[in-house]
């Protein structure tokens, strides 16, 4: 068994005490690459620095998240695009909107968005993308650029089943996250979830938030990491009706192509 996790914030203060240690558990779970989310500019660089020290193992997205939209400045879309060229940069984003608390002005969120979006035309890079609360201006502004886009997942999916068949109709990917181990909240998901084709679906931890409320035992610090991507795995195929190693053989294969990563 071969896990790939397609969404990790390794970059995370809350690794700095002992991130070589999360990235051997991880291994030793059978999560054999990350994909570390670059969510401004400094954490992009960041995880690019991780994905040169685990070469083959780690790999980057360099974006700006919708809370930091304030931030995305002509110099900023410049950087990005420098690091977006470097081969273990496999992915623009994590970029898209966020309505739910409005950390940037929603206009801005639009405008980061829109720059990030020709930003991945121009570089020809699959899209890592974020919605929440947003969804009929997240489909407006990336209608705005049809027929123009690669590949693209909606990571830490979490909508509502209009939303999903929204995104499947594009041809997109989903990512999901141990969100569906949360029966307070992540409920509808293990109804949604079956309508996911094996095409289409791809494995997150969102690491080191949505720690999965089924994991036994809880870390003492409630702190998400890619070594329990496995339990999320088995949620989603137990769900689905299946054998959760083919589950998971699917959901690397699906991520090795997307990224564009040698099986």
């Amino acid at each position: 068994m071969q896990l790939i996790d397609i969404g990790a914030n390794l970059t995370h203060e809350s690794f700095d005490r002992d991130r070589d240690a999360v990235i051997g558990r991880a291994r030793a779970a059978g999560v054999v690459r990350q994909i570390i989310t670059g969510a401004t500019v400094e954490h992009s660089e960041q995880a690019l620095a991780l994905a040169l020290q685990y070469p083959g193992e780690l790999f980057a997205t360099a974006g700006v998240h919708p809370h930091h939209a304030s931030d995305y400045t002509p110099e900023c879309d410049a950087r990005l695009r420098q690091l977006c060229q470097h081969p273990a940069v496999v992915s623009a984003g994590e970029c898209g909107l966020d309505y739910f608390r409005d950390f940037s002005p929603r206009h801005d969120q639009q405008r980061a968005f829109e720059m990030q979006l020709q930003l991945a035309v121009d570089l020809h890079k699959p899209l890592f993308l974020h919605q929440r609360d947003a969804h009929q201006d997240f489909m407006a502004v990336m209608a705005g650029f049809t027929n123009q886009l690669g590949p693209a997942v909606v990571h830490c999916f979490t909508g509502s089943k209009e939303e999903l068949f929204d995104y499947l109709d594009q041809d997109w990917y989903i990512g999901i996250t141990g969100w569906i181990c949360d029966e307070r909240r992540g409920a509808h998901l293990r109804e949604l979830v079956k309508a996911i084709t094996a095409e289409r679906l791809m494995v997150e931890t969102d690491a080191p938030y949505l720690l999965p409320r089924t994991l036994k035992p809880m870390p003492k610090d409630r702190r998400n990491e890619p070594a329990f991507l496995p339990h999320i795995v088995q949620e989603i195929a137990r769900e689905r009706g299946e054998d959760w190693q083919a589950t998971a053989a699917a959901s690397t294969r699906v991520a090795n192509v997307f990224f564009g990563l040698q099986p």
